[in-house]
Order: C-alpha cells, then sequence, then structure tokens
C-alpha cells in the first residue's frame, strides 16, 4: 500500500508521462551527490533485443560470480523488476523507502516518472560500486534520463526498427532519424553493433558512430555465430571461437541476442570470462515474455494439452522475427491480440498471414491501448479474425486441435497482464 501511494504522487510530478529533455535529471542527481558518477556500466540501446540481450549477461555474469545491478523498462509484472541490485530485486518495503528518498531531494520539483525512477535506480545503484550496471536506455537515448552518465565500459546497440514515431516530427520519421537519436551521443569506450534487419541500417550506425573513438565491434565482421546440428552452436571472434549449447530460450533472434551479449563481456577484458562461463550461462537465462510458454496456471488450463505462448513484441521488428520462429515449427498458429493505441497495426500483423485463427482483445487497465473491435475491423484482411473481450474467453474461442499453438503478443502490456492472471 506505501508503495502504490508513492507510485501515484510520484505520477504527478509532470503533466507529461515523457518529456525529452536532461536538466530535471542532472540538476535531481546533483542533489543527490551525481551517484551516475560512481558506476561501472554497460548502455544497452536499440529498439529490439534489449531486455535478452541484458538477462543473457546476467545469466553469464553470475556464473563468473560478478555481481550485478539491472535497470531496464516497461516492467511486466511489477514495478519492482526495474530495480535489481546485488542480483536480487528490490522487495515493496525497499523500493517505498528508495522512492521516499528521491521524493525528499526533488522536493515537488517538476520532474517525469521515469527520471525519478532512473535517478532513484542511480542512487541505490551507487551504494555497489563493485558491481557492474546493465543499463537499458529508454526512448531513442539521445535525450534519455539514462544518458548522464561521463563514462562506461561499453555500449550495446542492438537490432533498430522503426518504433515510437508518434515522439518524432512528421518530417522525422526515418530510420536514419531513429539511429541518430539512438546512437549519436554514445559514450567513448567499447561499442558492440547488433545484427540489423538490413545492410542499410548497419551502413547508417557505421556512419553515425564513425567519429566516435571506441573500440567497434560489428555482428558478422568482429564476431559471429553459426547454427550447427546435434543441438548446439558455434560462436566466434577474435578471441576464438567456441562450441555452445543450445539456450534455454526460444528462437533464432535469441541466439543474436545472446552472441552480442558475449561479444560485449569477452571485449571487456577486466571480467576475465571464461568459456564454461558462457556455456553454462546460457542454459539459464531468466527471460520474461519473450517468446516464453506458459507451462502450468490459470490460463494454461484452459489450453489442456496444446502449447501457449506469451510474447511481448510490439513493433514490426519484433513482429518479424516472432513470426520467422513460429514459420519453423510444423503446427497450425493461433494468435491473441492486443496493442496499444499508437502502434502501426497493420504493419505488425503484415508478418503473420500464416496463421490459423487471430482473435482481438482490449488489454486490461490500459486506456492508451486500441479498443478490440477496433482493431479487428483495421485488420480485416484477415479471413479468420474474431473479436473477444477477455483473455479467457478468447483462448476458449479457438478452435485447437492437436499439436496447435497458441500465442499472444502485441503489447508488454498485454504480456503482464496475461502473467499477472495466470
Amino acid at each position: 500500500m506505501k508503495l502504490r501511494k508513492i507510485v501515484s504522487r510520484l505520477q504527478e510530478l509532470h503533466p507529461k508521462e515523457i518529456d525529452l529533455n536532461l536538466d530535471r535529471i542532472q540538476n535531481l542527481c546533483q542533489k543527490l551527490g551525481n551517484p551516475q558518477d560512481k558506476l561501472k556500466a554497460i548502455s544497452i540501446v536499440g529498439t529490439n533485443g534489449k531486455y535478452s540481450t541484458i538477462q543473457a549477461m546476467f545469466a553469464i555474469l553470475k556464473e563468473a560470480n560478478i555481481k550485478c545491478n539491472i535497470y531496464t523498462s516497461p516492467h511486466i509484472k511489477s514495478i519492482n523488476e526495474r530495480f535489481v541490485f546485488n542480483n536480487q530485486e528490490l522487495n515493496d518495503e525497499e523500493l517505498a523507502n528508495l522512492f521516499e528518498e528521491i521524493e525528499n531531494a526533488n522536493n515537488n520539483e517538476p520532474i517525469t516518472f521515469f527520471e525519478i525512477l532512473t535517478a532513484a535506480y542511480f542512487l541505490k545503484a551507487s551504494q555497489y560500486p563493485d558491481n557492474i550496471n546493465l543499463i537499458e536506455t529508454g526512448l531513442f537515448h539521445r535525450f534519455d534520463a539514462t544518458n548522464i552518465l561521463k563514462a562506461n565500459l561499453a555500449s550495446i546497440v542492438t537490432s533498430i526498427g522503426l518504433d515510437h514515431l508518434d515522439w518524432l516530427p512528421e518530417s522525422e520519421k526515418t530510420i536514419e532519424k531513429i539511429i541518430f537519436e539512438k546512437a549519436s551521443s554514445l559514450l567513448n569506450s567499447n561499442i558492440i553493433v547488433a545484427k540489423q534487419s538490413s545492410r542499410e541500417i548497419s551502413e547508417s550506425i557505421k556512419k553515425t558512430i564513425l567519429n566516435n573513438s571506441s573500440n567497434k565491434f560489428f555482428h558478422n565482421e568482429n564476431y559471429s555465430f553459426t547454427m550447427k546440428e546435434n543441438s548446439f552452436f558455434y560462436y566466434e571472434d577474435q578471441l576464438g571461437g567456441i562450441k555452445l549449447p543450445m539456450p534455454n530460450v526460444k528462437g533464432q533472434f535469441q541466439l543474436e541476442n545472446i552472441s552480442t551479449a558475449i561479444a560485449t563481456l569477452r571485449a571487456i577484458k577486466d571480467f576475465n570470462i571464461k568459456d564454461e562461463h558462457i556455456q553454462q550461462g546460457i542454459t539459464k537465462i531468466n527471460s520474461i515474455a519473450r517468446l516464453q510458454e506458459i507451462k502450468s496456471g490459470k490460463l494454461k488450463e484452459l489450453t489442456k494439452n496444446n502449447q501457449l505462448f506469451v510474447d511481448g513484441s510490439h513493433n514490426p521488428l519484433g513482429a518479424k522475427v516472432l513470426n520467422e520462429y513460429l514459420e519453423s515449427l510444423n503446427c497450425n498458429k493461433h494468435i491473441i491480440l492486443g496493442m496499444m493505441a499508437n502502434k502501426d497495426h497493420n504493419e505488425f500483423m503484415s508478418y503473420f498471414m500464416n496463421v490459423k485463427t487471430l482473435t482481438t482483445i482490449d488489454i486490461p487497465n490500459q486506456p492508451n491501448s486500441i479498443k478490440g473491435k477496433e482493431l479487428k475491423d483495421k485488420l480485416n484482411n484477415f479471413k479468420n479474425i474474431n473479436y473477444k473481450e477477455s483473455i479467457e474467453e478468447a483462448i476458449r474461442s479457438i478452435p485447437v486441435k492437436e499439436n496447435d499453438i497458441i500465442l499472444i503478443t502485441g503489447s508488454l502490456y498485454l504480456a503482464g497482464e496475461v502473467l499477472n492472471l495466470n
């Protein structure tokens, strides 16, 4: 109750949810003694794959007995997920006390909720100066609240695509503008660039960071991976190759994220990451709502023997890689879809033409989501499309046969509702 009350107060300190400006966060952190200057950090920017890359690094670092602090957004099930210190999430009381300290320092000055959260993370993380901080940047990066670090160990650029276009002027809704916003202000240290969806995007990133003096590592130039038979894959970089077991997460895109995580950790010599840390770590990745199979619980009981997956993909790039996994399966696929109103709904679903049924739903507790009926009307090119009010009703309505799978996707907010409901 205390945590809920203080969160409500903090959300009312600024009329806008997002206001791209670094002044407020810098002023608040100055009052706190600039805790961000005391951190050993790896910054993760990009459109897709940030969370998965962080979780892969976390799993490997734990095997190497290196403790981590982690800052991610948004959360899926509870706000506590955003605050990991010494390898553990803060509990409600710890988080409430931390927020109270930040609230007092801020003294009712106008500041966005995300900026408050970021200052809170920096302050708590500074209490663990020897830990490695894995910091996911938010919207675009250049004016993101996390972008006030003066130094870091590395910057990772994950896959970049078109998303959050509603925050850009009409004339600047381009991939080049997004790349500039995400990559033009990266710090001078190490930059690891993940596999991109096109050569044009890779070249644009290279051009944007051309004058950055960092050591640079590009997928397929400085590190790569290849699929092998007998349930393993092979990773290779300037330090040599490693035969690796298949990870405990599904999808080709996860191998790309894991390879980027490995490249980053091997680029930072102080970590002394050994092959066995990687081999063991990648089989213990904790990945919530990223092609996550629900194996038990209230919703799983409704599907009986059919597999049920939840995935938070919400932009075209995410849809593309998700569909690549679905296409590798020899079965009928049924999609339950809920999305936020500001997304490109038709572009997102254009990658899923080979699905047996599509059921649109309302996302509970999300006033900025598109209503399921409206979403159904927008996607009228799908032959077998239905609308149901609730997640449970949608699952019950699907005419599944043996080996069919059900996938709930379209929004991280929907994924959180699904997991909490289950």
